[in-house]
């Protein structure tokens, strides 16, 4: 397999394509804003199809925005207690609406604070809330 690389003609094509379509590394709030829109735009063209010709762009695109975001708007460190707070304001959830993690005194005791949740509560939201077990550990 012949590994040579002709520059003479990459650069040509590199700088049409870069001048054509605005992608390379993130650098300003303003070029964020246009490829965060690029990635929408993508994303609605594939509809999730893995075999969609445009899926390797959506990957790039999307590893240049998580890379301008890691740099620039990390997330803050949340603990499991917190993440469960959120999906439920995000879902509209009571605290006994989470049988699977226990009672409603058991849910008041893990978000007061006053109990860890288990393996086997964390599995449960995890499912429930389709998100990595991670997220509540």
């Amino acid at each position: 397999m012949n590994a040579h690389i002709d520059i003479k003609h990459l650069l040509p094509a590199w700088e049409q394509f870069r001048t054509t379509t605005n992608i390379a590394p993130i650098r300003d709030e303003a070029h964020y804003a246009r490829m965060s829109a690029m990635l929408d735009a993508l994303l609605d063209e594939t509809q999730g199809d893995e075999n969609h010709p445009a899926m390797d762009l959506v990957e790039i695109v999307g590893d240049l925005i998580e890379d301008y975001e890691a740099a620039h708007h990390p997330l803050p460190e949340t603990t499991g207690v917190q993440a469960l707070k959120f999906l439920m304001e995000q879902h509209g959830l009571k605290q006994s609406e989470l049988a699977e993690i226990g009672s409603q005194g058991v849910v008041s005791e893990i978000l007061t604070g006053k109990r860890e949740l288990n393996i086997r509560q964390v599995r449960a939201l995890s499912q429930r809330f389709g998100v990595s077990a991670t997220t509540f550990v």
